[in-house]
């Protein structure tokens, strides 16, 4: 039986502020758990007006608290814009609070504009020694590194997820992790990180799927912001979905 889960982004609605959206995903993460779904994630993003969901260990510890069963993770804590240790610290205490119930999912994508950017301390280069952030992040859940130990973390067993978009696969196929790739060239990322990884394959298929009484309506907010961000640069609020309405 394929086990399904959910990643929310905390979408901010037009005539909403974004406290009402963060609020929004821990009932959200609520109804997921009592209709059986596996996982909840939330995930990363900086200065975006339209995504309220901009510190994802600490949504993810609201969720958990709010939830008793389903696994709870990150959909996914951006690397490069950390530190590996601070990282594993947080992700230490969320297990802690936790225990058996947290996922580390990882990426490597840098903040969306160079200002952003400049804010977090980091450049797009960062992204470039991705794998080398993983297994320092990996060393601080085991021996530690450089005679530093992340408490509580040290010796706690939090699975790690590599998010990838194509060539990201390969990441995870080098250090042995679980995959969880979406986009285009989903397919053809799987088939290389399965005839590359080093142990047990185990991938993971991300989509943007909506169900319901007109589901296709559902997707056009965010179809619409998601083109105006890519033409204007910002990711806006989501407008109403309606049956019948001009997008402009």
């Amino acid at each position: 039986m394929t086990k399904l889960s959910i990643l929310d982004r905390s979408l901010v609605r037009q005539g909403h502020d974004p406290a009402w959206a963060l609020r929004d995903t821990v009932t959200f993460a609520r109804q997921a758990e009592a209709l059986g779904y596996h996982r909840f994630w939330v995930s990363e993003h900086h200065a975006v007006p339209g995504v309220a969901g901009s510190a994802p260990t600490v949504l993810a510890s609201a969720v958990a608290a709010a939830t008793s069963r389903i696994r709870v993770g990150t959909g996914g804590v951006m690397l490069p814009n950390h530190r590996p240790l601070v990282v594993a610290e947080q992700f230490g205490v969320l297990d802690a609070l936790y225990p058996g119930r947290i996922d580390m999912g990882l990426g490597r994508s840098v903040g969306f504009t160079g200002g952003i950017r400049r804010a977090l301390g980091h450049d797009k280069q960062d992204a470039e020694n991705f794998a080398e952030q993983i297994e320092e992040l990996l060393d601080y859940f085991t021996r530690g590194r450089d005679g530093v130990h992340a408490m509580p973390a040290e010796g706690r067993k939090v699975p790690a997820f590599v998010l990838a978009i194509g060539s990201g696969a390969d990441v995870a196929a080098e250090l042995g992790l679980p995959l969880v790739i979406g986009g285009g060239r989903a397919e053809e990322g799987a088939r290389r990180y399965r005839e590359r990884v080093k142990g047990t394959p185990y991938v993971i298929v991300a989509a943007n799927i909506a169900v319901g009484e007109d589901a296709h309506l559902l997707q056009l907010p965010e179809a619409w912001a998601t083109a105006h961000s890519r033409t204007r640069g910002v990711f806006p609020p989501l407008r109403p979905r309606r049956r019948s309405c001009r997008w402009s």
